[in-house]
C-alpha cells in the first residue's frame, strides 16, 4: 500500500479505485505477479478487464482476486472491505456493525458478517512458543466473560449452565510475554488443572519464568517452568512477580465488549478475542516503536488470503454450535 496513506480518509480515497484494491489483494495472493488458477493451478491465462477477473487457458475457468480469500463469494466491492478492515483494526475500542454499515453504505446484517470474516482473518496462527530461558517472564491468568445468570432470559440461562463457569460465564485464558509484548488468549471449557496447564505447555517454552496467581490450576507448573506465584489475598505485586500485564489486557477486552459490542454470545467470543489480541500485539513494532494506523493495516493484510468463513459456519447452522 502507498506509504503516503496514513488516515482513514486517505485510505478511502486510495481504495476508491477498484483496480488499486485488486492489485493490493493480488500481490498478497501471488507475490510473483502471476495469478494462479484455483482449479488446475495453471499460470497461463488472460485478463477480462470488463469483468475484473482472469480466465485460465488450460481449464477455461474464470476466477477473480477474491477466490481463496476472506472475500470469496461476496458481492461487496473491495474498497468497502478494505475500509472496514482499516476501521476495525484502528478503532481502539472496536467498531460496531451499525457504525460500519453507515460508513460504507451496506446493511447492518452485511456489516456484521463482514466484521466477523475480518476478525477471522486477524487470527494469529503462529506456532512459535512464548518465553524462553533467556527471555523475560510470562504471565498467565484467566478471566470470566458474560452477565449474571439471574439477569438472563430462561433459554440463554440453560445454555450458559450447560457450558459451566463462574455464574454461567465464559472462561478465557490469556498468556502474556513481557519481553516481546505479545499476548495470546482463547476460550477454554473450564478451569480444571489439566485444561489450564495444557494451554501453558502448548504455548510457552519449557524452562521459562511463569508468573500466575494462587489458582490451584497452576500448582504443577514448577515441573516444567520456573513458576512463581503472587497471592492476591495478600498483595498484587511481589517485586517482579505479578500478573498486572495480562490483567491490563482483560480491562481493554471487557471495555470493548461492554462499551462497543454490548452483548457477545460465547459461540462468537473467540473472534472478538482475535480482534483484541491483534490490536494489542500491534501497538508497537519489534523495535518498540509505536505502530501507525497504516502499519497495522499492512500487518493485517496477509491474513486475508487462504481463509474462508461462511455464513453457515458463522451462525452455527453447519452444526458447530451444538456444544454452546
Amino acid at each position: 500500500m502507498d506509504t503516503q496513506v496514513k488516515t482513514l480518509q486517505q485510505a478511502i480515497r486510495y481504495f476508491s479505485d477498484e483496480n488499486v484494491g485488486i492489485d493490493t489483494v493480488a500481490f498478497l495472493r501471488w507475490p510473483d505477479g502471476i495469478p494462479t488458477c484455483p482449479k488446475c493451478v495453471g499460470k497461463s491465462h488472460y485478463y477480462l478487464a470488463t469483468q475484473k477477473r482472469w480466465k485460465c487457458k488450460a481449464c477455461g475457468r474464470q476466477f477473480s482476486v477474491k477466490v481463496g480469500t476472506i472475500f470469496e463469494d461476496s458481492p461487496i466491492p473491495l474498497d468497502k472491505w478494505l475500509t472496514a478492515l482499516w476501521m476495525l483494526i484502528n478503532c481502539k475500542n472496536g467498531v460496531s456493525s451499525y457504525e460500519v454499515a453507515r460508513a460504507i453504505g451496506i446493511t447492518q446484517k452485511s456489516a456484521w458478517f463482514v466484521l466477523h470474516r475480518l476478525r477471522y482473518a486477524l487470527k494469529d496462527r503462529s506456532f512459535t512458543k512464548l518465553g524462553g530461558t533467556e527471555s523475560g517472564p510470562v504471565e498467565v491468568d484467566e478471566t470470566f466473560i458474560g452477565g449474571q445468570k439471574k439477569n438472563m432470559h430462561k433459554d440463554k440461562k440453560v445454555r450458559y449452565e450447560a457450558r459451566g463457569g463462574a455464574s454461567g460465564k465464559t472462561i478465557v485464558q490469556g498468556i502474556l510475554d513481557r519481553d516481546v509484548r505479545k499476548v495470546r488468549a482463547k476460550v477454554v471449557p473450564n478451569i480444571k488443572r489439566e485444561t489450564l496447564q495444557k494451554e501453558v505447555l502448548s504455548a510457552v517454552k519449557y524452562g521459562s519464568k511463569v508468573y500466575t496467581d494462587e489458582a490451584v490450576g497452576y500448582d504443577s507448573l514448577h515441573y516444567r517452568f520456573v513458576h512463581e506465584v503472587v497471592n492476591h489475598s495478600e498483595t498484587y505485586v511481589n517485586g517482579q512477580v505479578h500478573t498486572n500485564g495480562i490483567e491490563n489486557f482483560w480491562t481493554l477486552l471487557k471495555r470493548t465488549l461492554r462499551g462497543t459490542y454490548v452483548a457477545v454470545e460465547p459461540f462468537h467470543l473467540d473472534r472478538y478475542l482475535d480482534e483484541q489480541v491483534f490490536r494489542y500485539n500491534h501497538r508497537k513494532d519489534d523495535a518498540g516503536n509505536k505502530m501507525t494506523d497504516a502499519d497495522r493495516f499492512n500487518a493485517a493484510l496477509p491474513g486475508i488470503a487462504g481463509r474462508r468463513l461462511t455464513f453457515a459456519e458463522l451462525t452455527g447452522k453447519d452444526g458447530s454450535q451444538e456444544n454452546f
